[in-house]
Parts: structure tokens; C-alpha cells; sequence
């Protein structure tokens, strides 16, 4: 008696970064002709100044007589090179599993299923993602802010950056307990996603402190936005949480600094600290307010605060 025939699996070539900020991330491979490279318009985009701009390339390559399909890496004359499996190639016929060294950057060439994709997508969210509110970790937040402002700059496009710090948020965790300050954590990020665009990109940095940028949106745009983010926190009905069951309920308060790009600054780091001075402003004249960088004394304008981490 012969054996069922197992039905076929449905693999699709992708790159996986085994490192750097993109670390985990699985990049699927559509495309008959994939570029790699530093430049803005690759396919698969390596920020690594080893790199060169077009320095290599994937071919999915379809045989008509044997039906079979085979993926072909080219080194498109690449200053530094292309190494595969550790060996600087030419051109070399890409194997399942393969690593793919491009610079100080490590890709590992994967045939992934439904369930690996699925399962390569729960890992990348994990190690980008703060468990307890479902934004981005500050260091994806910065990962992403670096390719917006290289973007922006490209395209001429417009777009600011929130910093956002809770006001007396130690007063929660002395009053109610640390459960109801996770929770008010967690009921904050929902608060902030609720405000922006889709689009938009929201971070918690750790503790009370959260940030975003939004994209294509001028000064005015952001100003908005972040009134908006305001005045819903303020009105917001937080949990209190008493054995793990919500009971009554509090209120906060969120203090908030705008920086633009590229008005105040292009560099992405400048403008974080930026926003985060007028931040520090917004708590020096009394808290639960929005302040815009440019407007701060000139003499203050001058010099930006490295990015603060209290309350």
C-alpha cells in the first residue's frame, strides 16, 4: 500500500537580518530582480557604510524543463565585496539557509513557509516591541526615525517629533500600587495610538516617557496632534486596579515638546533632543502643556538638552 502524498508546502524566499538594527526582521523576496544596497531606492536597504549602493543582487531564475526554481546572488562589482557563507563570490546559486554578508551586515537566505513567516513575524515583534504597551522599543523608534529623515530629506517632505513625559507619574505607583501604574502605562499608549495617523509612529522609551514622529505633517500639523494626545489624557478615565480587578478610577496629566524637521534640524538624534528640550520646558512652566522648540528664548534655542529619562 503506498504512502499519502504530503501536499506540496508553500515556500517563498525571504532575507532575514541576523544583526544591527534590523535584527530578526524578514524581508519576503517578490521580485524577479531584488537589489541590495545602501542606496534609498534598493529593494532591500543595508544603512551600513561599508555598503555600496547597488552592491549586490538576488535573481529568482525559473527552469521551464525541470519546473525547478533557483535563486542566483550577484555581486554587482561592489567596492568591499559580497561573501557567501563566509567566501567573497562573483555570482553563486543561493542555498536554504546561506549567509549573506554585505558590509558589517549579516542575511541569512531562508524558503519559509506560512508558519515560519508567521513565526518570523511574533519574533521581530517581540524584540521591536515594549510588552506592555504594543509600541515600538526606543531603539526600533530611532531605527525608524534614521530611514524617515533619510527619506524626508530625499523627497523634501516635512515631519516632526513628539516627546511625551507623564506628569508626576510617581504619584500613581505611591498611590495606587504598580499595577495600577502598568496599567495606566498600557491605557496611555492606547490613548496615543488613538491620536495619531496611520502611518505615524509612536515609541514608549521606558518608564513614563513616550515619543512619535509624523510624517509629512508640518509644525501646525504636529501642534495638533499633540493638543489632541493632550486633551484626551487629561479627559481619560485611567484604571485603578486593586487584585488585579478594575475598581475605581484616576487621572493624569502629559507634558509634550515638538521638534521639525527640517526646520529645526535634519539630523534625526538633533531633533529628538530638540523636542525633548521643549519638553523640559513644558514642565518648567507648570506642566500638562504642548511647547514647540522654535519658540523657546533664543538663548535656550541655541543648545539642545541631552534626551531625559525622569519624571
Amino acid at each position: 500500500m503506498s504512502k499519502p502524498t504530503r501536499p506540496k508546502r508553500d515556500l517563498r524566499p525571504a532575507l532575514v537580518f541576523l544583526g544591527g538594527d534590523l535584527l530578526a526582521v524578514s524581508i519576503p523576496l517578490e521580485r524577479e530582480m531584488v537589489i541590495l544596497g545602501r542606496a534609498l531606492e534598493a529593494d532591500v536597504r543595508i544603512n551600513d557604510t561599508k555598503a555600496s549602493r547597488q552592491h549586490a543582487q538576488i535573481e529568482t531564475v525559473y527552469d521551464e524543463k525541470t519546473k525547478e526554481t533557483t535563486y542566483v546572488l550577484t555581486d554587482l562589482e561592489s567596492k568591499n565585496g559580497t561573501l557567501l557563507n563566509g567566501h567573497k563570490i562573483a555570482q553563486e546559486t543561493l542555498q536554504n539557509g546561506d549567509k549573506i554578508s554585505i558590509g558589517e551586515h549579516i542575511l541569512r537566505f531562508e524558503l519559509l513557509d506560512e508558519i515560519d513567516r508567521e513565526y518570523q513575524h511574533q519574533i521581530r515583534r517581540l524584540l521591536s516591541h515594549d510588552d506592555l504597551t504594543g509600541l515600538l522599543s526606543s531603539r526600533s523608534f530611532f531605527s525608524e526615525l534614521r530611514r524617515e529623515a533619510a527619506r524626508a530629506k530625499v523627497e523634501n517632505r516635512p515631519f516632526c517629533v513628539l516627546m511625551m513625559d507623564v506628569d508626576h507619574f510617581k504619584k500613581v505607583n505611591d498611590t495606587y500600587g504598580h499595577l495600577t501604574g502598568s496599567k495606566t502605562l498600557e491605557e496611555l499608549g492606547f490613548c496615543i495610538m488613538q491620536c495619531l495617523r496611520s502611518g505615524d509612529v509612536a515609541a514608549r522609551f521606558g518608564g513614563e516617557e513616550f515619543a512619535a514622529f509624523l510624517l509629512d505633517a508640518d509644525l501646525s500639523q504636529a501642534m495638533v496632534a499633540a493638543e489632541r494626545i493632550r486633551e484626551l489624557i487629561e479627559e481619560n478615565d485611567f484604571s485603578i486596579l486593586k487584585q488585579g480587578r478594575h475598581s475605581k478610577t484616576h487621572r493624569i496629566t502629559i507634558s509634550i515638546g515638538i521638534a521639525s524637521f527640517p526646520n529645526d534640524s535634519h539630523d534625526p538624534i538633533e531633533l529628538v533632543e530638540m523636542a525633548d528640550s521643549a519638553l523640559y520646558r513644558a514642565k518648567r512652566e507648570g506642566r500638562n502643556r504642548v511647547c514647540v522648540y522654535q519658540d523657546a528664548p533664543s538663548e535656550e534655542s541655541k543648545r539642545t538638552h541631552p534626551v531625559r529619562r525622569s519624571a
